[in-house]
């Protein structure tokens, strides 16, 4: 009976590496992420004065902000980071836009934060990552449903990413 417990611990610590593990795909394509994925959400940056900062930047360099909300527990959110971290996005990226990652806790079970700033820009925060693109003046770009669509960003496929990013400096 004392190895129930056990072995319960056990498949619990091996869940949690599954979720923490960066390892590479194997079998990469050029539309898969071909690098550990990325992990960038900060908690400890204040993320008011983050975000009003690219904005000053995007207002003096005519760029736009892409304020990405997530956390590094969060697959998609890593799975995002990653494929924005890919050289062909990274260099559009840069052209395009001041890049914000706020990291937001856990809000599904009540322990988040930051959830202010998507409040800010009248997006309601369900879940993670969230994906906010706004002009020099703060007004939000994409909608705020496609704000929130991004919950499923490990699904998604580079090109799809790219496609995204092209589409919203084109407005």
């Amino acid at each position: 009976m004392t190895l129930r417990p056990a072995l319960g611990a056990l498949m619990g610590l091996a869940l949690l590496s599954g979720c923490a593990a960066t390892g590479a795909s194997n079998g990469a394509t050029p539309d898969t992420i071909s690098h550990p994925e990325g992990a960038i959400f900060d908690p400890t940056i204040d993320a008011a004065t983050a975000v009003d900062a690219a904005l000053a930047k995007a207002s003096e360099e005519d760029k736009l902000v892409l304020l990405v909300m997530g956390a590094n527990w969060c697959h998609d959110s890593r799975a995002l980071t990653s494929y924005l971290m890919e050289p062909g996005l990274a260099a559009q990226l840069e052209a395009n836009y001041h890049a914000v990652f706020v990291n937001v806790g856990l809000p599904q079970t009540g322990d988040g934060y930051n959830l202010h700033i998507a409040d800010r820009f009248g997006v309601t925060p369900e879940g993670t990552p969230n994906v906010l693109v706004l002009n020099a003046d703060g007004d939000l770009v994409n909608t705020p449903e496609d704000a929130v669509s991004w919950r499923n960003s490990a699904s998604r496929s580079l090109a799809d990413v790219q496609a995204a990013l092209e589409s919203w400096t084109d407005r």
